[in-house]
């Protein structure tokens, strides 16, 4: 029986241009053997499985070899080439750090450097998970690390890289490897399909690349579970069982019935996926992600970062057109926070459900209540008109050079129509000629003037219908609501609003959940603050918003805040400090040194 080679060594690089994902860094060490330019130590570092190891290998192998190619490539054909293949080479030494790790075993390194090469030009030594060295082991080893033989070339690689001294770093070239794109790994695992006579559907190595999270090496391993477990046919069901990844078609399913505000074949669909063994906050990580490709989808120009096969790319790019940005925005906030919260819900179902339901209701219009009819477009168009003409005359016209507006141009008051096309009579008694205008006689309830505020103040104008022909319509000022409410109310209200401003202004939200509301009466309410400088803070950049707000949410625009600030009590100041000044002030008197401070090192506040 033959043995099996896993697919990560069979299928290892041993040329530059045979590595995946790391272009810049190979490109770069082939120029410098092209132009003899070798650095004395480097240090590869990345993630887990992305080709650190390998490409020293093949670094160690390239700088030995006795005919490389114009594109400083390894021969594969040469003694030291062969014998580096064949694990026999003695110009190449790999060092594991984890279990070397500690001043002896350095110090047999250094001797062993000592030895200059037999066969070839420099002595290479791989030193891998050197961040596994303690750091008396690094201590011994700087001074052999600035000051090699010129034979002797170092080659570390390390995951941690922000474990290694600096003063180790100062001495290498650093090389960053990146994590390797989906797309790159889909494309090797089908050459590596290709070669052994495996029958894969691009989706199902799509799966198994995404699950590889930017490693090669991992995505090999789990290509061979998963053909062992397949018997060579790897098929896009058979993979997301075998990985127990949940299937593309129930976050397109669960996004369809979200964008109608089907709640309840949401939950329905929620259910099922917990039925198969799912996690609930595997599931909403999943949503989560659903619905940011859904968003990188909106657009040609972020459409490469939709990390997905041919055929799922098109479902999302289909929902992508029926789901607007907005809502993705809001889905993607309400995800993340329930997702933030969710260790520490002690009813987690319940936790990701009430997620589900809140996604459901954006596309549900909010009831208005108590909505106030809104006057014809005409009506205001005429009445701003009027106002105008006052403003503009600034003075009483008399009756008889007054033209009579058309229905609708005062704000108050009635007017007697007079259609006919005939001699008219005016007031003086003088008779006038038919012009075909329509001329008013205005009631003796009509008021001479009108008021500028009144009709700029934003009151709602309310047209109602005259039940007599002939008569025009008399407009009604409707006063704003003014629903009675309770502390309780009032209370829910305000710590709303201090959420809303948790995260625009959280020093305000602090003072909000600390100094709670107290009503007076109906219409009025107050708080205290502990000083003037908080209270005019308050004034200035909060009270009008949180005014509109409360006015709107409890539906009464007659309320009133009062801020006052809290008495002294004894005769004594007991305001806290709030301004920097005000703390330092309170500080240095317990502590009398830090004026002294202040003084000494020329301080002074923000």
């Amino acid at each position: 029986m033959e043995n099996f080679i896993v697919s990560a060594r069979k299928y290892r690089p041993v040329l530059f241009r045979e590595v995946i994902g790391q272009e810049t860094t190979t490109q770069t060490l082939k120029n410098a053997i092209i132009s003899q330019h070798l650095a004395q130590s480097y240090l590869f570092c990345g993630p887990r499985g992305i080709g650190k190891t390998t490409v020293a290998r093949i670094l160690a192998k390239t700088i030995n070899c006795e005919h490389p190619t114009p594109e400083g490539e390894p021969c594969n054909e040469c003694e030291s080439c062969k014998a580096f293949m064949e694990n026999r080479s003695f110009n190449i030494h790999e060092l594991d750090a984890a279990s070397n790790n500690t001043v002896d075993d350095i110090r047999n390194l250094i001797d062993q450097i000592r030895i200059p090469p037999q066969v070839g030009k420099y002595s290479v030594y791989i030193i891998d998970e050197v961040h596994m060295l303690s750091q008396q082991a690094f201590n011994a080893f700087l001074k052999t690390l600035e000051e090699p033989p010129p034979y002797a070339i170092f080659i570390m690689a390390t995951t941690e890289k922000q474990k290694i001294l600096p003063t180790i770093l100062s001495r290498c070239q650093v090389f960053d490897f990146n994590r390797i794109g989906v797309e790159d790994i889909v494309q090797h695992l089908q050459y590596v399909s290709e070669q052994e006579k495996i029958q894969a559907e691009p989706e199902a190595l799509n799966v198994i690349a995404q699950k590889a999270d930017g490693a090669l090496r991992d995505a090999l391993s789990i290509f061979d579970q998963l053909v062992s477990f397949s018997g060579r046919n790897l098929t896009y069901q058979m993979v997301i069982k075998s990985l127990n990844v949940l299937d593309y078609d129930y976050y397109f399913k669960i996004t369809g019935n979200l964008l109608e505000g089907n709640a309840t074949e949401s939950l329905l669909i929620f259910n099922e996926i917990l039925s198969k063994g799912f996690d609930a906050q595997h599931f909403l990580s999943g949503l989560s992600s659903h619905f940011r490709d859904l968003l990188v989808a909106h657009d040609k120009v972020t459409l490469p970062l939709l990390e997905v096969g041919a055929v799922v790319r098109e479902q999302y790019l289909k929902q992508a057109r029926k789901c607007p940005v907005d809502f993705l925005y809001k889905a993607l906030d309400i995800c993340y926070q329930a997702d933030i919260t969710y260790r520490s819900s002690k009813n987690q179902r319940l936790h990701v459900e009430l997620a589900l339901l809140k996604i459901s209701a954006l596309k549900k219009k909010p009831e208005q209540p108590n909505e106030i009819e809104q006057p014809p477009k005409d009506a205001k168009k005429q009445t701003s008109s009027l106002v105008d003409t006052k403003v503009r005359n600034n003075t009483p016209v008399p009756k008889e050079e007054k033209s009579v507006p058309p229905a609708g141009n005062e704000v108050t008051g009635q007017y007697n129509v007079n259609h006919k096309d005939t001699e008219t009579v005016d007031d003086a008694g003088i008779t006038q000629p038919a012009t075909g205008q329509v001329h008013a006689k205005k009631s003796s309830e009509m008021p001479s003037t009108i008021s500028i505020k009144d009709a700029l103040n934003g009151d709602i104008i309310k047209q109602s219908r005259c039940d007599e022909v002939g008569e025009e319509k008399v407009a009604v000022r409707e006063p704003m609501p003014e629903k009675p409410f309770t502390l309780e109310k009032l209370t829910r209200k305000w710590m709303e609003y201090a959420e809303r401003m948790s995260r625009k202004k959280p020093r305000f939200a602090a003072a909000l959940r600390i100094h709670m509301p107290e009503m007076i009466d109906e219409k009025n309410i107050r708080i205290i603050l502990e000083n003037k400088n908080l209270k005019e803070d308050f004034e200035q950049n909060l009270k009008p918003d949180l005014m509109d707000y409360l006015k709107k949410e409890l539906d009464n625009y007659g309320i009133r805040l009062h801020i006052e600030v809290e008495k002294n009590t004894g005769g004594t100041s007991s305001r806290k400090p709030y301004t920097p000044e005000e703390r330092f002030v309170y500080l240095a008197k317990k502590n009398p040194e830090l004026q002294n401070l202040k003084r000494q090192f020329d301080l002074d506040f923000e």
